[in-house]
């Protein structure tokens, strides 16, 4: 017997019945189901800027932000739609190695793994808090709002598994990737809830870049990754 809408949200942790019997959304239902979760969560979105140099700073009367996005939706719309702002705005070298190779500044598999992570574990409590992408002409900064969960510290991220909201990642492993952006995860899921993720961040972009990423904690009430972006070897040297 095929359940009901309403029991299906309420297992789901989707929608809960108030006190009158009114199937109503949980956070989690507006935020994997709503097209706009801004309507009831106001900072329920992903603000994306790509700069021009270095710094978060105007240089003379060029303009010193290329691009700029605050993405929303769904959570798993969100994450596909800050990577490809990240591949859109990121430089693509050409390596004339034994023939041509393309050499892109940041891993994508990494950057999304660095995205599902950032929507599935922030603090959605924290007023005036938002995710935030920033891109520079040498790295990409993503802050997440929320300290880490449970007994877990920066260097163990790796190594250990906590999730603060779990009916989100219980949602978002059910999600599917789209056929026509496999390329950028090769995962059929949005998340495969193995705790795999941070490793393939800091693994992945170390071996791109050379430089290891970095997590840091600000003020115990955000997260910072920090991934350096790969330069063809001519300019390293």
């Amino acid at each position: 017997m095929q359940d009901s809408r309403e029991v299906l949200l309420d297992k789901l942790a989707m929608a809960r019945s108030d006190a009158d019997g009114a199937l109503r959304p949980t956070i989690t239902g507006v935020l994997m189901a709503s097209t706009d979760p801004r309507r009831w969560l106001p900072n329920a979105f992903i603000q994306a800027v790509a700069y021009r140099g270095t710094e978060v700073l105007p240089q003379g009367d060029t303009a010193y932000q290329l691009d700029a996005q605050d993405i929303t939706g769904p959570l798993n719309v969100q994450v596909l739609a800050a990577c490809h702002f990240v591949r859109k705005n990121m430089q693509v070298y050409a390596i004339k190695d034994e023939g041509r190779r393309d050499l892109p500044q940041y891993d994508m598999t990494a950057v999304f793994e660095a995205l599902v992570n950032a929507v599935a574990h922030r603090d959605y409590s924290i007023h005036g808090a938002k995710i935030r992408l920033r891109m520079f002409a040498d790295r990409l900064e993503l802050y997440s709002p929320g300290a880490i969960p449970n007994t877990m510290t920066v260097d163990s991220l790796p190594y250990r598994q906590a999730a603060r909201n779990e009916a989100i990642t219980s949602l978002l492993a059910k999600c599917q990737v789209p056929a026509a952006d496999k390329a950028i995860t090769g995962r059929g899921a949005m998340m495969d809830k193995r705790g795999e993720g941070v490793q393939i961040i800091l693994d992945q972009s170390e071996r791109l870049s050379g430089r290891r990423p970095v997590y840091r904690l600000i003020d115990d009430s955000e997260l910072l990754l920090v991934i350096p972006a790969a330069v063809p070897p001519e300019a390293d040297e």
